[in-house]
């Protein structure tokens, strides 16, 4: 293709975006920079019934939110304007007035009820619903009486024989028999345009060279390609992608919130990561490799590595991933991105770079945060028999013998930091003739009162402070003495 390459997202404001929205975008947009084009957002919005306010800001925001910045559309303007369906409301009437005087299109004044007879019959027959094309067979001088009223549709008239036949990017050659497609509405009774018409006709006049969208609509393509061919258009490529499955096959459900990125950023799921696992749901580099930054995709993206089979949303795939990308940040750039989550949880002022460093390592997804630091708040009620260790050779007994002595060396120490109190803690162990576990680990659970923490006990001294520390420990040995 020689003339510049022009991708569209073009989606409904109708509620959330997900992860079929998002790939979408994500593969328009890096069809468009991987040929150094122009990627175009245009608002999809003629069907009035489904639109929800608000939507328009999210797409806005998600787009933002993962980097994939629009070289045209409603917010940025470009030589197209107006990049919002509904503004360009009075675009699409006159084309589709020309498609009925050139005979590819009808005026059809069927009412809903006639209609919904016609589907009911169909039902029943368990027939496909096709219109039996009733309007096509009225008079000239009908056709205008009927005219008058202001009250009517527009048909495509599709062709009643013969094939066609076409090249999918990704699927390959497709044939398709015209007779088993519907005369669809193109103008609807409120005047707005139907998607599959307003679509073919902002994609031609905004010059769209590629047409990236999800495997569900293979099956209208042949009614959108018959409109090309009506109006003597050039016929854009296609590049459909695969469905995004759930594990066993089953449909992503919007009712169940699979795959909605609002949810997914909740659930404390970085926006790199992301992007990453959804740039391969459906494409692969053809090696080994499974992480990219966005700068990278751009260069490396091809069609060619777009799959024909369904790809498989694993949650579990995705927080794997999560927590790679997290693990290779710097301690500063967690912190940064964890800091607010710390300040919301924690009710005690406290050291939250010390705190972000022990969780560091240990974090796959941000939510994992709160209930790995409550302790930090209070201990909760735990038995005795959490001071049993096997390896370490401890039990409640143990923690009886040491727990006091720690406390004696606590209040003795003049500076309170991770290496003054590792080597009070070493040289206890000494004196007892302990491992240092087994002195490490009553204190452990004392502090926090659960078996399993990031960092030990010498970190969450550290972070608690010498006063909350020796009282905590003090609490721990009243609990053991009244047990």
């Amino acid at each position: 293709m020689t003339k510049e390459v022009r991708t569209r997202f073009a989606p409904s404001p109708t509620g959330t975006m997900h992860i079929g929205n998002l790939r979408s975008a994500l593969y328009e947009y890096l069809v468009a920079k991987n040929q150094s084009g122009k990627f175009v957002l245009r608002i999809e919005d003629t069907d009035q019934q489904r639109f929800v306010e608000g939507a328009t800001k999210i797409i806005y925001d998600t787009l933002k939110l993962f980097n994939l910045v629009h070289d045209e559309g409603p917010d940025v303007g470009g030589p197209y304007n107006p990049y919002i369906q509904s503004e360009r409301k009075d675009t699409y009437l006159p084309y589709a007035k020309q498609l009925v005087k050139s005979g590819h299109a009808y005026y059809c004044f069927c009412t809903k009820e006639r209609l919904d007879d016609l589907r009911t019959k169909a039902e029943e027959n368990k027939e496909q619903f096709k219109y039996d094309r009733h309007c096509l067979s009225l008079s000239e001088d009908e056709i205008n009486e009927k005219l008058k009223s202001d009250e009517y549709i527009i048909r495509q008239k599709m062709p009643d024989s013969g094939q066609l036949i076409y090249n999918d990017s990704v699927f390959g050659r497709l044939t398709f028999d015209n007779n088993t497609l519907e005369d669809q509405v193109l103008i609807k009774s409120d005047g707005f345009p139907t998607y599959n018409f307003a679509n073919v006709i902002d994609d031609h006049l905004m010059n769209i060279t590629h047409v990236v969208r999800g495997s569900e609509y293979l099956s209208s393509t042949p009614k959108y390609i018959h409109l090309y061919n009506a109006f003597n258009w050039d016929v854009p490529v296609f590049v459909h992608l695969p469905l995004i499955v759930k594990e066993g096959g089953k449909k992503m459900s919007k009712r169940s919130n699979d795959g909605i990125i609002s949810v997914l950023i909740d659930k404390g799921y970085l926006p790199e990561a992301i992007l990453n696992y959804i740039a391969l749901l459906g494409w692969s580099h053809g090696d080994s490799e499974e992480f990219f930054t966005l700068a990278e995709l751009e260069k490396e993206f091809s069609i060619k590595g777009i799959s024909k089979s369904p790809s498989i949303f694993d949650e579990n795939k995705l927080k794997w991933m999560n927590g790679e990308y997290i693990r290779k940040m710097t301690d500063s750039q967690f912190h940064d991105i964890v800091y607010e989550r710390l300040k919301d949880v924690l009710i005690h002022t406290l050291d939250t770079e010390k705190i972000a460093k022990i969780l560091h390592k240990r974090t796959e997804v941000l939510t994992d945060i709160e209930n790995n630091i409550d302790f930090f708040n209070k201990v909760g009620e735990y038995d005795k028999e959490l001071y049993f260790h096997k390896k370490m050779k401890c039990d409640y007994e143990v923690a009886i013998i040491v727990l006091p002595q720690v406390i004696s060396i606590f209040e003795e120490l003049t500076s309170w930091d991770h290496d003054a109190i590792y080597q009070s803690l070493a040289d206890l162990a000494t004196k007892l003739e302990y491992k240092n576990g087994k002195v490490m680990w009553p204190v452990r659970v004392a502090l926090t009162g659960k078996p399993v923490t990031p960092g030990g006990a010498i970190d969450i001294a550290d972070i608690l402070g010498k006063d909350m520390t020796i009282k905590r420990l003090k609490t721990a040995i009243d609990k053991l003495e009244k047990n």
